[in-house]
């Protein structure tokens, strides 16, 4: 097949999208496939009258690493100039038109909220994962937190502040994070009231929206579904403090054990909560629920990621390994459960 890797973009993890992009361009293309990486930012000036075309070039790409700090945004929209079709670069429609179906390996903001994926829905272009509707309902953290109270998913509690309101006088410690960000940025454990006020002035200058939640002390996990089905759970150590930005992306920063090291009937409850999680944020074909188990032996669920990450560290490749299926394999069944959605 022909497919248009997408990844980049103007989210804060866009160096974390073409770390995603570049593996699965050249997993695809190990399977066979002819595959292109695509910026949904920079796009492809000039392209060929024949966008197809750009297919037979398809050929491995280099690994791209990824950097301690997130990117500076200001600097690549920059770096472009013109304005084009706003975020989306030249020839980004034409090039997905001209292809079988869009692997989407982009991360945070339009992304992962489902305007992307309404786009593409309007331009007739087939895509990987899940649709617009549940890319928007699980990017927005308070709107996933009262459907998994809905469906009885244990979550933590927590209050959802606007820009400019007065913050209340949340339990400390406490997390405080971006509503619709990903990859921890912006987010940062408070144990005082200086450093409440300090977390919420930084996780705003990412959004206007910002989640407050209590702190639970434990072990985090997380668990990938695909197709429906609950892979084996990952145990997440990081090497110090929290699984930050830095801790996620750099490798030996994080212990991460696949199968986590927790008793069978934790297991099936997390599996089971990772399906319900997915069912009730309307979910398609791969997705990652991330979880804390309390010291107590409770587990609450977080959030659910509808492009979960697929670079060397990342955590649904290790959980698919673990049931048995390869980097290679795991794209190539994303693209054929994505195929499904439109030949049903």
């Amino acid at each position: 097949m022909n497919i248009v890797v997408l990844a980049g973009g103007l989210s804060p993890e866009r160096d974390v999208s073409l770390s995603s992009g570049v593996m699965a361009a050249n997993a695809l293309i190990e399977r066979g496939h002819r595959a292109v990486l695509l910026d949904l930012f920079y796009g492809m000036d000039p392209l060929p009258a024949d966008p197809g075309e750009v297919f037979a070039l398809a050929a491995p790409l280099k690994r791209r690493s990824i950097s301690e700090a997130a990117p500076d945004l200001a600097a690549v929209r920059a770096a472009r100039g013109g304005e084009f079709l706003g975020d989306v670069g030249p020839g980004v429609v034409e090039l997905c038109r001209a292809a079988d179906i869009v692997y989407l390996a982009l991360h945070g903001g339009d992304g992962e909220n489902g305007r992307l994926q309404a786009f593409l829905d309007l331009h007739g272009i087939r895509y990987t994962g899940s649709p617009y509707f549940g890319c928007a309902l699980a990017m927005h953290k308070w709107v996933a937190k009262q459907l998994f109270v809905g469906a009885g998913i244990p979550t933590p509690r927590g209050v959802l502040l606007t820009k400019g309101a007065q913050p209340p006088a949340f339990p400390l410690p406490c997390v405080v994070k971006p509503c619709s960000g990903g990859s921890s940025i912006g987010i940062a454990i408070a144990h005082t009231r200086a450093e409440f006020h300090a977390a919420l002035t930084d996780a705003f200058r990412y959004e206007d929206e910002v989640l407050v939640e209590e702190y639970i002390r434990g072990r985090e996990l997380t668990c990938g579904m695909l197709g429906g089905s609950a892979l084996p759970p990952t145990e997440i150590i990081p090497r110090e403090g929290f699984y930050d930005y830095a801790h996620k992306y750099q490798p030996g920063w994080t212990e991460e054990i696949t199968p986590a090291r927790v008793d069978p009937e934790t297991t099936r409850h997390v599996q089971e909560l990772t399906c319900r999680a997915c069912e009730a944020l309307h979910l398609a074909v791969y997705a990652r629920a991330d979880f804390l188990l309390a010291e107590d032996g409770s587990l609450y669920c977080l959030e659910a990621n509808t492009l979960p990450g697929m670079t060397p560290t990342s955590l649904l490749p290790q959980g698919a390994a673990e049931a048995g299926i390869d980097y290679p394999s795991l794209c190539e069944r994303i693209v054929e459960l994505s195929l499904r959605k439109y030949n049903p």
